[in-house]
């Protein structure tokens, strides 16, 4: 899945602190692309819920260890924090849901090109809910991104897949996580916030197993070590993306998050034998472009006062 978000920072940055954070960005998005291929690797022969649980167990292990290590854990977040988190985990918890069914069912390049619209629902929602300023070309931007997804996934094309719409579903769920972690003080530390939504999506997929009577399989070695690989990987992106939108401006780092794109579309070749058609190129490209354009109207937006609309 998609990083953790943060919240923004605007104050001045120097080129190697961005730098830094870009390159911290990049290997995030690389570590969470990679941790999708293990799991859709891993997926032909273990049940679904099982698969996330055993995937979520090892995580929370590593940041129980990580935080524990920090002193994280005896921070004592607020009520307002305590409440934002457990909005933010429910979110974590459902999008992962969709992203991994739609992922083991649909090329994991067309699923992460629908995944490069969440600059503009992020954008979107929160001049919609939180209020913050957005100007006409931005809005205008964000709608033509739109399109993009919807030429991405076709509807009434031959071969339309309903696993697409989870993608959607999954995209809508991370930007209210997004949306919840922008509220989050600077003083919560992020090894708290990673260790809150791999506990909620761990204890999400015991439930779901549970209620779906799947019948549990012992991995193999070759699923093992995939499962092993995925969490590893997972908590690679999660501290490299945590650390990358807190060291460097947001609008300066968000662009680099579009190398997961091309991070999925050489695991799709190689592993998958998967490639984008011509119309998922065209979808993928117009998502990406009306992002950047978003992405930078906030680096502008946040280095000067700015008389646009905010939408109700």
């Amino acid at each position: 899945m998609d990083p953790i978000a943060v919240p923004c920072h605007t104050s001045p940055m120097t080129l190697s602190e961005n730098m830094r954070a870009a390159l911290l960005i990049m290997v995030s998005m690389a570590a969470f692309t990679v941790n999708d291929a293990l799991m859709k690797l891993a997926a032909p022969n273990l049940p679904f819920f099982q698969q996330i649980f055993m995937r979520g167990v090892l995580i929370t292990i590593g940041l129980f260890v990580l935080a524990s290590i920090w002193g994280h854990l005896r921070f004592k977040p607020d009520r307002k924090d305590r409440l934002l988190t457990f909005v933010r985990t429910l979110a974590e918890a459902i999008g992962t849901v969709f992203f991994l069914t739609a992922l083991f069912s649909i090329p994991i390049a067309n699923l992460t090109a629908i995944l490069q619209a969440l600059p503009l629902t992020v954008t979107l929602a929160a001049a919609v809910f939180l209020g913050e300023p957005i100007g006409w070309r931005r809005v205008a931007a964000i709608f033509i991104g739109f399109v993009g997804v919807a030429i991405t996934i076709r509807p009434e094309a031959e071969g339309f897949s309903i696993y697409a719409l989870y993608g959607v579903a999954a995209v809508i769920a991370v930007t209210f996580r997004d949306l919840a972690a922008r509220k989050l003080s600077k003083a919560i530390p992020s090894s708290r916030v990673a260790l809150a939504a791999a506990i909620g999506v761990t204890v999400m997929a015991g439930i779901g197993s549970w209620g779906q009577h799947e019948t549990w399989i012992m991995p193999n070695m070759r699923e093992t070590l995939l499962l092993l690989g995925a969490a590893a990987c997972l908590m690679v992106g999660y501290i490299c993306a945590v650390s990358g939108m807190r060291l460097g401006e947001i609008g300066f780092v968000a662009p680099f998050r579009y190398t997961s794109l091309i991070v999925a579309l050489f695991l799709g070749l190689v592993f998958f034998d998967e490639w984008l058609d011509f119309w998922t190129m065209i979808g993928a490209a117009i998502v990406v472009a009306t992002g950047l354009f978003t992405i930078y109207g906030e680096r502008a937006t946040a280095s000067k006062p700015t008389i646009g609309l905010r939408v109700r």
